[in-house]
């Protein structure tokens, strides 16, 4: 399979490298003309054949709305379009009918995997019409973990960023769970290594799950986090995850404090957010605030 892939930042570029590795032709286009296989969208469309297929891995909101449009224009009936970024799904609907006009097809696709994707696959998650799915399937398994897991169809356009969104609405609270109990270990003066109690849990508990074992490799590399700020940005999606919750009268108290918690942070230097923004880093490669050097700023 031939497929377009606007976007090779830290995921981006990754994924094309995963698609490749599986067989497939990747044309990639970038701003960064280092990472870039064309100078221009149009070239990257023009080096596709028919059916064109290209996917979007550009940050959510006006820079992913302006791609679309300029697809639009771009290409012909029969071809598609995947928005693999953090896009709301009210956006994927919009988008849909949009690219409808022209008989473009579309497809979302929530993509959970971080900076670990290109070796461990990324979980996805789609929305759409079934033969457009069926289309850009080879990609798809490409991307996937091996293994019976880590895809699904998740339903009509909108219900793969949907999907993706409650994750991350759940991983915010997940991580509240972990970064609370950390604090409450440090606290106490009987515990004496708070770091092998969490590596402990890895094996036999309840708890157990990746996002612990991020957290273990973040102590090891600063046992107290004392190089990281309790300060934890949101990326957005827990924040649509409560609207939803609230639009659906679906009560949310554990997703909404932990999100709560993170504006918390923002306000005072809060030890459990070291611990959500160590998480954060692990798995995704997101920025962490340090403190300031001598006569610097924070960055």
């Amino acid at each position: 399979m031939e497929i377009g892939l606007i976007g090779l930042g830290k995921m981006g570029g990754n994924m094309r490298e995963r698609i490749r590795r599986a067989g497939h032709t990747v044309v990639g286009f970038d701003r960064n003309p280092d990472v870039s296989d064309v100078d221009s969208l149009e070239a990257l469309v023009e080096a596709l054949p028919s059916p064109k297929v290209v996917w979007v891995m550009v940050p959510a909101g006006d820079p992913t709305r302006a791609t679309v449009e300029q697809l639009k224009d771009l290409l012909g009936e029969g071809d598609i379009v995947i928005d693999g970024g953090n896009s709301r799904w009210t956006d994927d609907q919009r988008h849909g009918d949009l690219l409808a006009e022209k008989g473009i097809g579309f497809v979302d696709c929530g993509v959970s995997g971080g900076v670990w994707g290109l070796e461990n696959g990324y979980a996805l998650m789609a929305g759409g019409d079934p033969a457009h799915i069926k289309t850009v399937q080879p990609v798809f398994d490409a991307l996937k973990p091996e293994g019976e897991f880590g895809w699904v169809h998740a339903g009509k356009v909108g219900a793969g960023h949907f999907s993706k969104m409650v994750h991350n609405g759940i991983e915010y609270a997940v991580m509240q769970a972990y970064a609370e109990g950390w604090e409450l270990l440090e606290k106490v003066e009987m515990v004496d290594n708070v770091t092998e109690v969490f590596r402990s849990w890895r094996e036999g508990t309840v708890i157990r799950s990746w996002l612990l074992d991020l957290l273990v490799a973040a102590l090891d590399e600063d046992q107290h986090l004392d190089e990281i700020r309790g300060y934890a940005d949101d990326s957005g999606e827990g924040r649509w995850t409560v609207e939803a919750g609230i639009e659906n009268a679906v009560a949310t108290p554990a997703i909404t404090a932990a999100l709560y918690a993170r504006f918390v942070s923002r306000q005072d230097d809060s030890p459990a957010m070291k611990a959500v923004a160590a998480m954060r880093n692990q798995f995704g490669g997101h920025a962490t605030h340090t403190a300031a050097p001598p006569g610097g700023d924070a960055s």
